[in-house]
């Protein structure tokens, strides 16, 4: 069996970089009208905690847009700017489609239920969209692997 990767594709992976970049601009504008409005130093605080707050969450969010798994004879591993993790096709007990709701939106994504431990999200298995035919596509492929992995 060839590996498989499992990532987003360009498109998805574009229109979330357009939301990133104008949530980004939205929110820095917001960051400097507080800072230019600032009046003692009691402003300049939120200002920076704002700021504090907003990087990791924007890295966050490239971080899963460019994450990716790679799915082998022996099990996957997932990749990211950040970590690099391999779980044994043993260790999985089950592939789950979880779904999160925000404010304005719902996402949905993949996990791996393990046998042991806590479950993994898998990277590049997000979506904003309910009826996604890639995300079902990728659930198939990620199953169809660790079936033919475990032999059931």
């Amino acid at each position: 069996m060839p590996d498989v990767w499992i990532g987003l594709n360009s498109d998805d992976r574009r229109r979330y970089w357009w939301r990133t970049g104008i949530g980004t601009l939205l929110i820095t504008g917001a960051m400097v009208a507080m800072s230019l409005t600032a009046r003692g130093p009691g402003g300049w605080w939120l200002v920076g905690g704002c700021g504090i707050f907003f990087i990791p969450m924007v890295f966050s969010t490239v971080n899963a847009i460019y994450g990716r798994v790679l799915l082998t004879a022996t099990g996957l591993e997932f990749r990211t700017f950040v970590s690099r993790r391999s779980v044994p096709w043993s260790e999985v007990a089950g592939i789950e489609r979880r779904q999160r709701a925000s404010r304005s939106e719902i996402w949905w994504d993949l996990r791996i239920a393990r046998v042991r431990g806590r479950s993994l999200t898998i990277p590049g298995t997000f979506t904003n969209r309910m009826m996604d035919a890639e995300l079902e596509r990728k659930q198939a492929v990620i199953q169809e692997r660790w079936s033919r992995a475990t032999g059931g």
